[in-house]
């Protein structure tokens, strides 16, 4: 007899073959995802902080390779791999000094569809384009992160290429270097997750009467672990399970910064404020228990926010009462554009060309430069340096 139950593995498995069907067809010609994206010669040096002037004396008197060949008499632009070797030349690297703490950052809230893991995506790639070293570490065994660098968690991962051999009960990795996948950005390191991950939370729950122990050495593992990945990063950005387990609570701890997304809606506004709570008595208990907690900030950032919509406003409006300054002031606005390139498993950034209107585009790569600029301006303050001074804040005093 055909059982209700025995469908949820078969709707499992047609979604499974549908997502493979989307993946090949996003990244055909080859099964993994490259990475197309151009810079004009103005945007790169917006983004280096030079003049274009600098840039062609540099490929004049050969620092630089020769500027890209014409097609059909337009420049095709420099690639990521270009602007890095360019920041290098130009002295342009924001890296961090070598004393300098990396940023470690937990992208956390339990409430789901609040776009925890498009905000985790399209920071590290904005990172990415500003060029520096970033590792994402998903945690989460539903692995929407994975899914979104290119990667079929149920085709492509094995549990062995998780942080499952790294925390479980009977670990078979001593480090973290294993797991680390290279992307089509070249300085956006993966480790990815799969549903396998999820193994983790039963071995520890049902770890026994050592529990506590056993649950206290899994955290300072993790954060041990990442700790020592981090060396070779200038940020890490974490994406946990959007609830409160074992895999969770060691995410806080590992981490040493807290991004809270949220959306402009009255259940988001109040799940969060649940969050926050929630948040306030684990530490507690984490502390009590001599397992150490510290955050160079934690900040909230409203997301899918419609300015069109006025219930958006009202709600923005209690956040800001709320919070204070704890909400970062430029939230990231809803756009067709996101979950247009979403749908081809990609973030803004990695688009050649808009999807929709190229006035749609901008307005959203713009807002999300500024949305996760702001998230720079907090780690750079933390490396004890400022941003630097626009040309118009210099020029109007």
């Amino acid at each position: 007899m055909h059982s209700e139950v025995t469908r949820i593995a078969e709707l499992a498995e047609a979604g499974e073959r549908m997502i493979e069907r989307l993946r090949k067809k996003a990244f055909l010609p080859e099964s993994r995802k490259g990475l197309s994206v151009r810079y004009g010669i103005a945007e790169a040096a917006a983004l280096l902080g030079c003049s274009t002037n600098r840039i062609r004396m540099a490929e004049d008197d050969g620092r630089l390779p020769p500027p890209p060949p014409t097609e059909n008499g337009r420049r095709p632009g420099y690639s990521i791999e270009d602007l890095l070797h360019m920041r290098q030349v130009l002295d342009a690297s924001p890296a961090r000094a070598p004393l300098d703490t990396p940023a470690i950052i937990a992208v956390q809230n339990f409430k789901g569809g609040v776009g925890k893991s498009t905000v985790t995506t399209h920071l590290a790639h904005y990172l990415g384009v500003q060029g520096y070293r970033v590792l994402v570490v998903d945690c989460d065994s539903q692995a929407t992160t994975t899914t979104l660098f290119g990667f079929n968690p149920h085709f492509n991962i094995t549990r062995e290429q998780t942080l499952y051999p790294y925390l479980s009960i009977e670990p078979t990795q001593a480090d973290l270097l294993y797991a680390v996948q290279k992307t089509p950005w070249p300085n956006v390191d993966l480790i990815p997750s799969n549903l396998e991950l999820f193994d983790v939370e039963y071995e520890l729950a049902a770890s026994g009467a050592d529990g506590g122990s056993v649950l206290a050495s899994r955290f300072r593992k993790l954060k041990a672990g990442l700790l020592d990945l981090a060396r070779g990063y200038d940020i890490v950005l974490l994406d946990p399970p959007p609830a409160l387990g074992t895999i969770s609570l060691a995410v806080m701890q590992a981490a040493n910064a807290l991004l809270v997304p949220l959306a402009a809606t009255t259940p988001d506004f109040c799940s969060t404020v649940q969050f926050l709570s929630m948040m306030e008595q684990v530490t507690e208990q984490l502390m009590n228990a001599g397992i150490e907690v510290d955050y160079d900030f934690v900040r909230l950032l409203c997301s899918k926010f419609d300015a069109n919509d006025p219930s958006h406003a009202m709600v923005r409006q209690i956040m800001e009462q709320s919070f204070g300054p704890a909400l970062l002031p430029v939230p990231i606005l809803e756009s067709a554009e996101i979950s247009h390139a979403a749908m081809r498993m990609m973030t803004i950034y990695e688009l050649e060309r808009p999807i929709g209107t190229a006035r749609t585009h901008k307005r959203s790569r713009n807002n999300l430069d500024e949305a996760m600029g702001q998230i720079e301006a907090l780690v750079r303050r933390g490396w004890g340096i400022a941003q630097p001074a626009s040309e118009r804040e210099v020029v109007n005093g």
